[in-house]
């Protein structure tokens, strides 16, 4: 069986795909991004704690302004909504340090 020639345009189908379903998850028209919206697990609290203060005290402001909105069952207008393109993974680089440096602790433990 020939293998299939890949299709041009999928890489802007799965583009906007993803920009769909980041809409219709519904956290921005809160103001979150997405990492404000992990599941918080061990390795994840020790990348917060890591967090630089003025980054940490972003996400603070943007929690407790989405728990204020969603208690009043009420979204941000649409021009405050954060937008996939402006949406930046601020937890990502933290969070790659404390896994490697997790799976590097459980190899030495191994030994």
């Amino acid at each position: 069986m020939a293998a299939r020639a890949p299709v041009s345009g999928g890489g802007r189908l799965l583009e906007s795909i993803r920009k769909w379903y980041y809409n219709a998850a519904g956290f921005n028209k809160l103001g979150l991004m997405r990492d404000d919206v992990l599941y918080e697990d061990d390795d994840v609290k020790e990348a917060l704690k890591r967090l630089p203060e003025p980054l940490y005290n972003e996400r603070i402001f943007r929690m407790k302004r989405a728990l204020d909105l969603s208690l009043k069952h009420q979204i941000l207008p649409k021009e405050q909504w954060v937008k996939y393109e402006e949406d930046k993974r601020y937890l990502e680089p933290y969070l790659k340090e404390v896994i490697r440096e997790r799976l590097e602790r459980e190899a030495w433990n191994k030994k």
